[in-house]
């Protein structure tokens, strides 16, 4: 079992303090949120939230995940970091090609991208994408991805992204996984089909348990049962050392955690305590699992 601190939400001048806390404590990974803008009206529901509202405001604090990763990289060694998840469906992934492939380079092949589709259809318009068909152009977008990242000399002629021959260099030295995000049938497809692991959003254990088992087998169904595949599980109703083990037992390789919400720390308090949560999460629950 691996264990993965979520930055998501707290001020951005603690990062390199948490990120820096977390390796020191044994933590595997660092997950980092995506949001482009809050805009004030949104014409969608949060699939994540049993009212579709969101749960953070216009003053919650976001950064770009990749920025983010970079800063946070140049001051560790070894813990990883991956996006928990990127939205794809506004992004070109020509572009995104170059950005993924600067980060994993600079961080020392430490960073995995975690993509999911994307909710809000002000951020698909606004950014100029549409919002129509937004699946299958997600599909076209990691194949663009994959193929871009494994290096050489390239071209991708699709029905939504084309572009002759093209090369970025330096190449990845190691494969980027790409974790694919999200609950419905087709995301949960996806991610069988083509992902190194499916990221979970807020869910509680039974649901994530019939989500896993169907995860198998679909997984199955494309031949790829024998190939690797992470589980980023974000739990809300089984924590401490057996909740842990329960969930380990029905898949999950990867708890995604903040350990000072169980202290009653809040997103905007300072950084100090923030790290002792951490410290006793690691003596507590990382150094006995």
């Amino acid at each position: 079992m691996k264990f993965t601190l979520s930055v998501a939400m707290n001020p951005l001048d603690q990062f390199t303090e948490l990120a820096r806390t977390a390796e020191e404590c044994g933590f595997a990974s660092i997950a980092l949120p995506d949001s482009l803008f809050y805009s004030e009206h949104v014409s969608a529901e949060y699939p994540y939230t049993p009212d579709g509202s969101r749960f953070w405001t216009a003053d919650t604090p976001w950064a770009d995940p990749l920025v983010a990763v970079a800063s946070m990289a140049a001051v560790t060694e070894r813990i990883e970091y991956y996006t928990s998840v990127l939205k794809l469906g506004s992004r070109n992934p020509v572009l995104l090609a170059r950005q993924v492939g600067s980060v994993a380079v600079l961080s020392g092949s430490r960073f995995g991208l975690g993509l999911g589709v994307g909710w809000s259809p002000e951020e698909f318009e606004w950014c100029g994408a549409p919002y129509a068909k937004r699946g299958k152009r997600v599909d076209e977008a990691i194949e663009v991805l994959r193929l871009i990242l494994d290096g050489g000399m390239v071209e991708y002629h699709g029905e939504f992204f084309d572009f002759d021959k093209l090369q970025m260099s330096p190449a990845p030295s190691e494969h980027v996984p790409f974790y694919i995000g999200g609950h419905t049938e087709v995301a949960l497809k996806r991610a069988a089909r083509v992902g190194d692991g499916w990221s979970s959003a807020m869910m509680k254990f039974d649901d994530l348990r019939s989500t896993i088992s169907r995860l198998a087998e679909l997984r199955a169904e494309y031949g790829r049962a024998d190939v690797p595949f992470e589980i980023q599980a974000v739990c809300i109703d089984r924590f401490g050392l057996d909740g842990y083990r329960e969930q380990a037992e029905i898949g999950v390789t990867d708890i995604v955690t903040q350990p000072w919400v169980f202290e009653g720390i809040r997103f905007g308090d300072p950084v100090g305590p923030k790290k002792d949560a951490i410290r006793k999460f690691a003596d507590e629950v990382i150094s006995r699992f």
